[in-house]
């Protein structure tokens, strides 16, 4: 079945997306989920729901759920590292039955990169395999293992690529691999590096992938010094540069300016041949997507 949300609907008629990611908090509180969505500025297509970002936190289902209920249409990431595929499918008809048909493959930093170093990974299948068994669920009506789902579910399958792994060569064939899984819709790594992100999309415009799948170009605001010297140091991220650092250290005001620095990028994106939409990476900061797409003039 084909996903009929208001992300594939957009999608289908070639104009840009506009997406937000949000945390679920590291808690059992409601109402903090609720000033959450009431946070997230208006206009976008989608919240992009982050399952255990850097943390242990609540539920990304649960959350999802509850920004559903709040007029919020959700994008839910399902990271492989925590399930085996016993427990990505169950998971996954359980937020079909809740009304989630947005789904973003993910197999996850290790846990010994700070989410939880005590704790035993499940890699059972990655994201590629993910994305194949969700795409082949939705339009062949069977599930992991090749038993009959009946109904099938209607899922829009999504999947995250890094413009900045290099050699390039090996960049793409991973990138092909999700595509011919089944990928509807590409979010990329924060960028921060205009330069290398241009080089790559060149490349998957050459090699005709972006005919395929939507590629969504992120941006990430970074509201403090530390936090930038954080993004920088993990490498998790595209790469961020000693330019920009010094450029958040001499602001009066580095959220601003960050927010500022975001906007100015996502610019540019956004009249990049290739580029179908723009994505917000909050980093917990959701309040701070509105200063981003007004500054990009993404309203």
């Amino acid at each position: 079945m084909t996903a009929t949300s208001k992300l594939a609907e957009k999608l289908k008629t070639g104009r840009p997306a506009l997406t937000a990611e949000c945390f679920p908090p590291r808690g059992a509180d409601l109402a903090a989920v609720k000033k959450m969505a009431a946070a997230l500025p208006q206009g976008l297509d989608a919240v992009v729901v982050a399952d255990n970002p850097e943390e242990v936190r609540g539920s990304a289902t649960a959350c999802a759920a509850i920004l559903a209920g709040e007029g919020r249409e959700p994008v839910l990431s399902i990271v492989t590292r925590d399930r085996n595929r016993v427990a990505l499918e169950s998971d996954v008809l359980g937020a079909s039955l809740l009304g989630i048909r947005n789904f973003l493959c993910l197999s996850g930093d290790h846990q010994s990169m700070g989410v939880s170093p005590q704790a035993a990974g499940a890699y059972d299948i990655d994201s590629v395999q993910f994305a194949l068994a969700l795409a082949t669920m939705a339009q062949e009506g069977v599930g992991f293992d090749g038993r009959k789902v009946d109904p099938a579910p209607a899922l829009l399958v999504g999947v995250v690529a890094h413009p900045y792994l290099r050699p390039m060569e090996l960049n793409l064939i991973r990138l092909k691999k999700k595509v011919a899984a089944g990928a509807a819709f590409l979010l990329t790594q924060a960028v921060f590096d205009l330069a290398g992100f241009a080089e790559w999309l060149e490349a998957v415009r050459a090699a005709g992938l972006d005919k395929q799948v939507a590629i969504i170009a992120s941006v990430m605001p970074l509201p403090s010094v530390e936090r930038a010297k954080e993004v920088q140091a993990r490498k998790t991220y595209g790469p961020v540069g000693d330019d920009l650092v010094a450029r958040l250290s001499k602001a009066a005001d580095p959220a601003a300016e960050s927010v500022a620095i975001a906007g100015q990028i996502a610019a540019k994106l956004k009249g990049m041949p290739g580029v179908r939409g723009i994505h917000i990476l909050s980093g917990g900061c959701e309040a701070l997507a509105a200063g981003v797409i007004k500054e990009a003039g993404l309203a």
